[in-house]
This record gives C-alpha cells, structure tokens and sequence, in this order.
C-alpha cells in the first residue's frame, strides 16, 4: 500500500509541477484518479465476498464503477470547456473521498 500510496501521490504533484510550467505556452495539465472500478484488474477484490462489501459499504454511490463513468471527465478534459483549468486532479470514485 505505501508505494501505491506514493504512485498517486506522486501523479498528483506531477501534473500540478507540470501545470505550472506549461501554462504559459497554453498546455493545461490534468490527470483523473479513479476509484474502485470493475476491471479485470479488481476481479479478486470483486470475487471475495468480505472485501467486495466492506469496499461497497464505502463508496457512497454503492457500487464499483464502471469504465464507461471516466468518460465524463474525459471528454470535458478534452473539451474546449476546460480551457482554463490547470493542475487539478478530477477524482471520479463514486463518492468515495468524499467520506
């Protein structure tokens, strides 16, 4: 857990590092950080039954996501919308972090 724990960490002052150099130039740095989805990455942590309901009974939307939930926060990143947003991470977990 510390390294992955580090790995975010680590992607998170990245693009806020690399926001800030390159916002001059008009290059806008983002990332997204997902929550627990249903991949075939999360396939055990899905099929053990104690641990599927202790991650459910904290995701406040009730359920793993699905790959198709990123897309929103995708597409606006993508989009001319999201012109003057810089170095922050847009976190789609279902609510998690939110607890």
């Amino acid at each position: 857990m510390p390294a992955y724990a580090a790995s975010k960490g680590g992607v998170a002052q990245l693009t806020k590092a690399l926001a800030n150099e390159w916002a001059p130039k008009n290059i806008q740095v983002n990332a997204i950080a997902p929550g627990y989805f249903a991949t075939t990455n999360t396939e055990a942590l899905q099929a053990d039954e104690t641990r599927n309901r202790q991650i459910l009974e904290r995701i406040p939307a009730g359920r793993w996501g699905k790959p198709s939930d990123l897309a929103g926060a995708a597409l606006f990143l993508s989009a001319p919308a999201s012109d003057y947003v810089t170095g922050t991470v847009i976190t789609v977990d279902g609510g998690w972090m939110g607890r």
